[in-house]
Formats: structure tokens, C-alpha cells, sequence
């Protein structure tokens, strides 16, 4: 064999050893790409099935009683808005399931579960929306903050952004109802927790009006900042009276 043979043969050789090494990469390409697509399929759709599934059976397990309805009416009475302090619910155990919120403006969106707590594991994941601990109870004076996903786990606070000054945040707990009206909207760095204090803004004041903040990711599927709503309570009503005029305007 021939000088000029050998090198050819094992030119050959390195060739088929270069191609058998991109045909391996490519398939570990294509592989990675798959089960980056089934992670994103599961991540942006199947949390979201699961979590309103599960948020649905937490909200059925707390067996609120149903607002009145008058006999023989179609829907419920509607429940006379009271301004005098309101009763309000101790805080409660981390974990613990105790209010829900409906939004009105949310056309479509089912009654979520409010929890103690704001840790992704055992609350934001699994239960919905969570309430940061210390901050008010519903109804109290103080700063009543909650935060949730707006992307991903049934994403609670997804249509955050919709929401505009004057519109309606309904909190209902096993026996009262707090009607909120949002006040502003903001956006904040993730580190700006005084978007959580008693007074809004204003650490270290002491707060004389009962108000409500929502906390959420921004933008969507990022956590580079906070997107912010503040409300304040404009009204409450026993359960056993009837159902907000707010929320039977949107339902009609």
C-alpha cells in the first residue's frame, strides 16, 4: 500500500469519526429541545390545569355558606353596604386557607383562595393566592397585602394589569364580606417592601385607613419587578345579609 492509500484510508477514518460526532450532537439537540418543550408545556399549561383544579376543591373545602337568595328570586339579595368597623379575623397559622378573592373586573375568573403566607412550596405553588404574614387581616386597619402568580399555577393575579383606579377587589371570608376599590397601580423593584407597609409607601407611619395591596411579578414571565395595586376599603357586609352589588353587577 501506498503512501498517497494510507493517508486517504485515514483521512476516511477522521471523516467518518467527525460526521458520527455531529450526527451524536444532533441528536442530543434535538433531545435537549424536546424536553425543553415538554418542561415549558408543563410549566405554562399543565401547572396552570392543576392549579385550578386544586385551587377550585380549596376554595369548595371551605364550606362558606352561600349568600342568601329571596324566595322564589333568581339570584341573591343584595347585601346593604355597612361603613362602621368591621369584624376582623385573627391571623391565622401558615398554610391556612381563610378568604377568597373575586375581582369584577376579571370577567370569567373563578373566586380564588386567599392563604397565610407568601412562600412558593407550601402557598403560591399549591394554594393560589398568599397573604403576607404580619401585614392586616381583612377589614383591618393597616395594609391587607397579598401576592400571587401571574404566570404559571392557575396564575391568580395574570389580568393584574387590567385593573384601574375605582374598580372593585372583593374579599370574602366564612362570614363577611370586604369591598375594596383600587386607589393606584405601580411598579416597583423587588426589593421595595414598602409597597407592603402599614401605609403604603410609608414605613414606619402609623396607619389609620384599612387598605389592600396585590403583588405580583412584572413583566410576564419575569421577576425583574413588582407590578403593585393598592386599594382601600370602601365598605363591608355580613354574608348572611346578601351579595355585594359589585359582584352581582358583573355577574349580570
Amino acid at each position: 500500500m501506498t503512501a498517497t492509500h494510507g493517508r486517504r484510508r485515514r483521512s476516511g477514518r477522521a471523516g467518518d469519526t467527525v460526521f458520527a460526532a455531529i450526527g451524536v450532537l444532533g441528536e442530543l439537540l434535538i433531545t435537549l429541545g424536546l424536553l425543553l418543550l415538554g418542561f415549558l408545556v408543563w410549566q405554562l399549561w399543565w401547572t396552570d390545569v392543576v392549579g385550578n383544579r386544586e385551587q377550585a376543591q380549596v376554595v369548595a373545602g371551605l364550606g362558606f355558606t352561600p349568600a342568601p337568595t329571596p324566595s322564589g328570586a333568581a339570584t341573591p339579595q343584595v347585601a346593604t353596604p355597612r361603613h362602621d368597623d368591621p369584624p376582623v379575623l385573627a391571623e391565622p397559622a401558615h398554610g391556612t386557607t381563610f378568604a377568597t378573592l373575586q375581582v369584577p373586573r376579571w370577567t370569567g375568573e373563578p373566586a380564588r383562595p386567599i392563604s397565610e403566607g407568601t412562600d412558593k412550596a407550601t402557598v403560591l405553588d399549591v394554594l393560589g393566592i398568599g397573604h403576607y404574614e404580619g401585614t392586616a387581616m381583612p377589614g383591618g386597619v393597616g395594609n391587607f397585602a397579598v401576592a400571587a402568580h401571574r404566570t404559571t399555577y392557575a396564575k391568580p393575579f395574570n389580568r393584574i394589569a387590567e385593573l384601574q383606579v375605582g374598580d372593585a377587589l372583593v374579599v370574602r371570608t366564612a362570614d363577611t364580606w370586604y369591598v375594596y376599590t383600587v386607589t393606584s397601580t405601580q411598579i416597583v423593584a423587588p426589593t421595595d417592601v414598602s409597597v407592603i407597609a402599614p401605609v403604603p409607601g410609608q414605613p414606619g407611619v402609623t396607619p389609620t385607613e384599612r387598605s389592600i395591596t396585590l403583588t405580583t411579578c412584572h413583566p410576564m414571565f419575569s421577576a425583574r419587578e413588582r407590578y403593585v395595586v393598592h386599594g382601600t376599603l370602601s365598605s363591608w357586609a355580613p354574608v348572611s345579609s346578601g351579595t355585594p352589588a359589585e359582584l352581582l353587577a358583573a355577574a349580570g
